[in-house]
Formats: structure tokens, C-alpha cells, sequence
């Protein structure tokens, strides 16, 4: 039987007492399960709001939430240093060999969906793109507003950073329209940023760039573009009710991987996560899409 982690600042609390004849007596007290958290940056506030509910509930479990993307997640689960990582992909052909490399299996739970909203400076003119249009623009065959019915200004494309499960999920199906043997890259202008604020904040202060966020991330004062599949398409703007209905075309599940079957501590969390209605209404609280 796999039993949780212990945490070395939980494992023993000392209570010091003095005895008859004046030494000091230590008696330990029992300890917290503690579960180790990490990965994709879109995920983390939504893994901080439940691991904060969570152990209001659990007293007895201490959950450790960080970020750092997708595959820094995955990678801590394959070196053995998490019990659980977020991602906001799929788990890679080649990391899934480096883990069977290893004698893990990694196991897929679904926790929520999401939506990447395409954002522009509310200034910006322009309110719908087909999908064709966006790869264009970041592919760099478009560099200016005025091609795709906006002003005659430079297009600033802004982009995370290569180690997010956005980036990567935006790369494949909005670049690449979802062909497998599409190999359009990000120009190689596009700026990365490491972090979904990052991108809020440089649309909030350039007219003229254009970016993609996690649903949850939009704050109102930005102007969410809508989307067609195909010209001649209905666009359609990114909504918990657009995902569920599938008339959004960028739409994702979330993820987090466990290597082999969770027990204990990491199990029952995992299980709260994905059927409690509590742990689900926060997820549309923040934003995203439940899955109940």
C-alpha cells in the first residue's frame, strides 16, 4: 500500500515539558499528509482556491500549490518530486517514453475545461477573426491591422513561452488548425512572456498587440475577439455555455497526472476535485468550465 508523503515541517511538532527533576520531555504529535502540487500556469489559482477550501475542510492535510507550466509540472512528476501536476495539455508522446523509461505510468484525470479567449486593447477596432486569420497573423504572414479590417498599425503578437501547455495547445490547434502535418511556426518576432499576467498587462498598455489567455485570466477591460471556425462561420465570443455547446473553437480540457494510481491523502483530493459540486462550482467561480 503506497502511503502519502509526509512533510518534514509537519512530521514532528515537539511539546516541551519539564519533568520531577527539571529535564526537558518531548512528546511528538501526529502528522499531516501532505501533497506536492505543480505545473501549468493557467491552473494555479484554480489549484490554489481548492487546495485553500480543501483543507479548510481537511485540517489534517497540507497541499503545496505551484506553477511553473505544463511540462515543469510533468517533469517533476516523472523525476519523483510531486505527487500531482497540472497541465493544460496532454502529457507528450516523448515524455510519456521517458516515464515508461522509468517504470511510471501516468495517469490522465480531466478536472475542468477551458477556454482561450484571443484579447486585443479595447481601442482595437477589430472584434472578429476566422481561425485562418489568427494563424496568419502569428504565423507572420499578416503584420498589420489594416489586413484583417482593422487600422493602418504594426500587429505586436504576443505569445507565452515555449514550456506552457497554452502556448502549446494554441500552437496546434489555432497555427496549425489542428493538422498533425502543418508545421507553421510562431513568428519569430512574437514576444514571450512567462506568465498569463504578463500577457494581460502588455495588451493592457499596447493598442496594437494581440494575445491569448486563459477564460478565467480576462479581466473586463479587454475586449475578448470572436471566432469562426471557417469564413462564412457564426463567431462566436469564449463562454462557459460556448465550450459546453462546442460552438467556441478553442476549447480545451484541463488536466492533472498522477504516476500510477493515487492513494490515500492525493486520492481523496483527486476524487473531491473531480465529484464534489463544491470543488466544481469553483472552477465556474474562476472562470472555467466544470466538468459536473
Amino acid at each position: 500500500m503506497k502511503f502519502p508523503r509526509l512533510t518534514i515541517s509537519f512530521l514532528l511538532v515537539f511539546l516541551a515539558a519539564c519533568g520531577p527533576s527539571g529535564t526537558q520531555t518531548t512528546q511528538p504529535t501526529s502528522a499531516a499528509a501532505y501533497i506536492e502540487n505543480k505545473g501549468s500556469d493557467t491552473i494555479v489559482n484554480l489549484a490554489l482556491a481548492w487546495a485553500e477550501r480543501y483543507q479548510q475542510e481537511h485540517p489534517e492535510v497540507r497541499i503545496s500549490v505551484t506553477g511553473g507550466g505544463s511540462g515543469t509540472g510533468i517533469a517533476a512528476l516523472l523525476n519523483g518530486t510531486v505527487d500531482i501536476a497540472n497541465a493544460s495539455r496532454q502529457i507528450k508522446s516523448e515524455e510519456m517514453q521517458e516515464a515508461q523509461s522509468k517504470g511510471i505510468n501516468p495517469v490522465e484525470h480531466v478536472i475542468a475545461r477551458d477556454a482561450i479567449a484571443v484579447i486585443v486593447h479595447p481601442d482595437n477596432p477589430v472584434s472578429e477573426l476566422t481561425l485562418q486569420q489568427i494563424s496568419d497573423i502569428y504565423s507572420g504572414k499578416f503584420n498589420n491591422w489594416q489586413e484583417v479590417g482593422g487600422e493602418d498599425r504594426p500587429i505586436v503578437r504576443l505569445s507565452r513561452e515555449t514550456n506552457s501547455g497554452t502556448h502549446v495547445y494554441f500552437l496546434e490547434t489555432v497555427l496549425r488548425l489542428g493538422d498533425k502535418n502543418n508545421k507553421t511556426l510562431f513568428s519569430t518576432d512574437t514576444l514571450l512572456l512567462p506568465s498569463s499576467e504578463g500577457i494581460i498587462n502588455e495588451v493592457r498598455q499596447n493598442p496594437n498587440a494581440i494575445g491569448y489567455d486563459g477564460l478565467g485570466y480576462v479581466p473586463a477591460d479587454l475586449k475578448m475577439i470572436a471566432i469562426a471556425r471557417q469564413p462564412g462561420d457564426p463567431y462566436v465570443l469564449p463562454s462557459i455555455s460556448t465550450v459546453n455547446d462546442n460552438s467556441y473553437p478553442i476549447a480545451r480540457d484541463l488536466y492533472m497526472y498522477t504516476a500510477g494510481q493515487s492513494s490515500g491523502a492525493a486520492a481523496a483530493y483527486l476524487d473531491w476535485i473531480m465529484h464534489s459540486d463544491e470543488a466544481q462550482a469553483i472552477v465556474a467561480q474562476l472562470g472555467f468550465v466544470p466538468i459536473k
